[in-house]
């Protein structure tokens, strides 16, 4: 009895553990803490930085020439200020005017520059190749007159500079002989110098202009020369279409006058400076580069053309011995220039053979300003290769 009595109790408390076990296991169960929730992945992967726009310049000269170069930099300045880390520029300096502007051209083509601009008239034909052969790539050409698909060309009213130099140089000369130094003698050189000799006749009808040339845009010792031989034949007033500040030095040296050109050259000659006409190439470097970003660049089949009126064109830092009749009459053509109720080739203006080229009232257009191979009256001597189409 004692033996099976023990084998029930030992049965009965085996089936409690066993209970007891289960229930035990069942609250573990319960109280397993629910597994954390799986974070949900991003609804798109953060866009990648977009790739800044290459952006390169071919320039002529020195980027420290002072002058035009220096006022080319200046506008891929105002790029980089503009667009910050958008855009990535370069530049190349003293690229020649020959087979080597191809040569530069293409390697900005080939180094990923979808944005490349020549400087200079003599670049017009090796970026006319170039552009046809990356078509991918938007190209702009400075003063020439070929366009395609992908090339545009522009340039800067630098003859409303040349009339406003000329206004202040009527009234300041003793000698009434004005003197300017030509860099190559093509119709925008010939349209500055002639818009020169206009607008100090406009103040002055007895001044009379004498021309040097020197065959090259940057060439200090020959511009030297040159601004030398005409103070030497009489000329008190110089005025260059040439890159460097050598004519305004020169000027300096003799006890003359003269203007800066492209860039404000004040400091060149402090003595002899009576204003500079400037270019800001600021505006339509930063319209074009805004254009391409925003992929709304043009083709245009005519040549873009910015002068005062776009804020391209400027009249700065006159001297304080100018005239104060002459400084009105300074603004008042800069504010004409500006609204358009002025023009400079207005007729009748006739060339230095008396022939009339312009009728009276008859206001050139463009096709005209860009074709001008002639001198006006007062202007002395003949155009080099001028009597040539």
């Amino acid at each position: 009895m004692d033996l099976k009595k023990r084998s029930l109790l030992q049965a009965a408390a085996l089936s409690a553990l066993a209970a007891s076990a289960l229930v035990a296991c069942g609250k573990k169960d319960e109280a397993a803490p629910a597994p954390a929730p799986t974070a949900a992945a991003p609804a798109s992967a953060p866009a990648a930085k977009a790739e800044p726009l290459k952006i390169a310049f071919a320039y002529v000269g020195p980027v420290g020439d002072g002058g035009w170069t220096f006022a080319h930099d200046n506008g891929r300045k105002a790029v980089e200020k503009e667009f910050g880390d958008k855009v990535q520029t370069s530049f190349v300096e003293n690229v020649p005017e020959s087979a080597d502007a191809e040569r530069v051209i293409r390697d900005m083509a080939q180094q990923g520059n979808k944005l490349v601009f020549g400087t200079t008239f003599g670049y017009m034909d090796p970026m006319v190749k170039v552009a046809g052969e990356f078509k991918d790539v938007t190209f702009e050409h400075a003063t020439g007159y070929k366009t395609g698909p992908n090339l545009n060309t522009y340039d800067s009213r630098t003859y409303e500079g040349a009339y406003m130099a000329g206004v202040i140089a009527g009234a300041m000369t003793k000698s009434n002989t004005l003197g300017v130094v030509g860099s190559v003698p093509i119709p925008e050189v010939v349209r500055n110098i002639n818009s020169f000799t206009l607008g100090a006749q406009s103040v002055n009808p007895k001044v009379k202009t004498r021309v040097v040339w020197v065959g090259k845009w940057f060439d200090p010792p020959n511009e030297t020369a040159a601004a030398t031989s005409l103070i030497n034949g009489g000329a008190d007033i110089l005025m260059q279409n040439t890159d460097s500040s050598a004519v305004l030095q020169t000027a300096e040296k003799m006890g003359k006058r003269a203007f800066g050109w492209d860039s404000d050259m004040t400091s060149y000659g402090p003595k002899a400076h009576l204003g500079s006409a400037v270019i800001n190439w600021g505006p339509y470097y930063v319209k074009t580069t805004r254009d391409v970003l925003e992929k709304t660049w043009k083709a245009s089949p005519d040549k873009i053309w910015w002068g005062v009126k776009e804020g391209a064109i400027d009249f700065v830092s006159v001297a304080a011995d100018v005239p104060e009749d002459a400084k009105k009459k300074l603004e008042s053509v800069k504010a004409g220039l500006k609204d358009g109720s002025f023009s400079i080739w207005k007729g009748p203006i006739a060339d230095n053979a008396g022939k009339e080229v312009l009728a009276k009232d008859a206001v050139a257009d463009d096709k005209f300003l860009g074709g001008i191979n002639f001198y006006v009256k007062g202007v002395e001597g003949k155009v080099p290769g001028g009597d040539k189409k």
